[in-house]
């Protein structure tokens, strides 16, 4: 091929640095959204948090009931189209020229003076109100008493087993040795090989095995009964030997105790109990298939994670990043749509430095700090935008989805993302953005907000049932079934049918593996 010169005309697509970073803090949870301030904190000398007593200009969502303006939604139609274009293809967007625009963006009008978006935001910026007025601010729930950890509840009870010193060591070594669920995940060699030095000899490795067993079983002898197993079997057979321990237990439930553990005993018993085979564990077990049924009774009742009561539910729990409200009763009911103030950063530009700019023009050192100026600025904005959006969504969200905070997931109605799309003025990539590991906490739960949209079934009427009404459905039926006779999938969409909504069998499956409610075989009740 020989080399040549050519001109050629083309079109891309080139992302402003503010752009970017919209999109970007537009698209993040709470706990990354924070990470991101934070790191923004620490290399912005311009950025700061505002202190709660500080007398400020409110910046941010005191705006939030106006229109939002032509500039504005031109702003983020252009950023939701590079995005969607991204997405759709699949493939990095082209930035073209944008890389160089990088410090020419940041740099602004060359403006230091304090400017009214200077203001810190976050804070007590209030959200918008629904247009409902003489309503009072949501107080902050009380925080409970810290709770006993499984850890902690071991050692207390350690505390009075008398063994020497060194037995105390090594069973306080096993206590700390557990997961969350109660179990010791591994070897007992493994964990003498911690403790001591490869170049010990044999021997010395074998005692401290040996007394790590003696320290092991005295931790299984602790409550709750079944912590320091090693796996499933040994725990739900420390179950039920604590339960052979116990007083007063009547001859008949100690024989099914006793059948009980002969089952754990057999080899594969744990798939044959998931799969509620009682003939097969008869006759592994050799004994009666009525007996079988009362013992499989009384293993379904023990707990398979005995941590599972003292887990930290705090460290799980879901931070919303929107709240909704019930006002009225009956016809006059409304909701009212926040954000909550918990996740929203109070940031604001730096005062003192701002001010100090003022000076030295023309210096490239104020060149650089101008720049730091203007990107603190620009955060500042994107998380208010950021916000600004997320809040225009939830409220559309319940506007549309009012039925359902009245009546529940059985009059929810079928909504995709483009019908609130068209109806924001928004590209639907911003929806799925906005939608995307952001919760809103209602008066009947906690839900991500994808949670509110689903595709459309026919029905009889010729009308559309939201396939989450469906799922709902679906669960209703088999919460009321009959456990002797559990339904299948076929009676399932029988029943749907019958309710006017054309439901086939294979998307009955598919609800009901997705709501993760097994097959009408392992829903059979255990007849004890």
């Amino acid at each position: 091929m020989r080399p040549g010169l050519s001109l050629r005309v083309s079109q891309h697509l080139a992302l402003t640095p503010q752009l970017q970073q919209s999109i970007r803090l537009l698209q993040l949870s709470t706990l990354e959204l924070a990470s991101e301030v934070e790191q923004m904190l620490d290399d912005n000398p311009f950025l700061e948090r505002t202190e709660e007593d500080a007398v400020r200009e409110e910046f941010g969502l005191a705006h939030a009931d106006s229109r939002v303006s032509d500039g504005d939604r031109a702003s983020e139609q252009s950023f939701d189209s590079a995005a969607s274009d991204s997405s759709d293809s699949g493939d990095p967007v082209e930035m073209g020229d944008a890389q160089s625009l990088v410090a020419e963006s940041w740099e602004g009008d060359g403006s230091v003076e304090a400017v009214p978006d200077d203001a810190e935001w976050g804070g007590d910026a209030p959200a918008r109100r629904n247009n409902l007025e003489g309503d009072d601010e949501l107080d902050a729930g009380e925080r409970g008493a810290p709770q006993e950890s499984l850890t902690a509840h071991l050692h207390r009870q350690a505390l009075s087993l008398r063994v020497n010193p060194e037995d105390a060591a090594a069973v306080r070594f096993m206590i700390e040795s557990l997961n969350d669920d109660g179990y010791l995940e591994e070897s007992l060699a493994e964990l003498a090989a911690t403790l001591i030095d490869e170049h010990d000899d044999q021997d010395q490795m074998e005692e401290l095995v040996h007394r790590l067993t003696l320290a092991l079983k005295l931790v299984q002898s602790l409550e709750p009964a079944g912590v320091g197993a090693r796996n499933l079997t040994e725990c739900l057979t420390l179950q039920l030997k604590s339960r052979q321990a116990e007083r007063g237990v009547e001859p008949e439930e100690q024989s099914r105790l006793a059948v009980a553990l002969k089952i754990c005993a057999q080899h594969g018993a744990m798939e044959l109990l998931a799969k509620r085979d009682a003939r097969r564990l008869a006759q592994l077990t050799g004994e009666g298939e009525d007996m079988v049924r009362s013992a499989m009774a009384c293993i379904v009742r023990l707990e398979p994670k005995p941590g599972r009561r003292f887990a930290d539910v705090t460290r799980n729990a879901i931070l919303p990043d929107v709240i909704v409200t019930s006002i009225g009763q009956g016809a006059q009911q409304r909701f009212r749509v926040q954000l909550n103030p918990d996740v929203m950063p109070r940031l604001r530009v730096h005062d003192i430095y701002a001010n100090a700019l003022r000076g030295g023009r023309g210096s490239d050192t104020h060149q650089a700090l101008t720049q730091r100026l203007q990107e603190a600025r620009w955060f500042i904005r994107n998380i208010q935008q950021r916000f600004d959006t997320i809040l225009r969504v939830s409220q559309a969200i319940v506007e549309r989805q009012k039925n359902f905070f009245v009546h529940g997931e059985l009059a929810m109605r079928p909504m995709v993302q483009r019908e609130l799309a068209d109806e924001l003025g928004v590209h639907e990539s911003t929806i799925s953005r906005v939608t995307t590991a952001k919760y809103m906490a209602t008066p009947r739960g906690t839900f991500e907000l994808k949670h509110f949209f689903g595709s459309a079934l026919g029905t009889e009427a010729g009308g559309n049932a939201s396939s989450t009404a469906v799922r709902a459905l679906i669960k209703q039926f088999i919460a009321s079934e009959d456990l002797k006779k559990p339904l299948s999938d076929n009676q399932i969409a029988e029943m749907l049918k019958e309710q006017g909504i054309d439901c086939a069998r294979r998307t009955v499956a598919k609800y009901r593996e997705g709501l993760r409610i097994p097959v009408a075989s392992l829903r059979k009740a255990v007849q004890s």
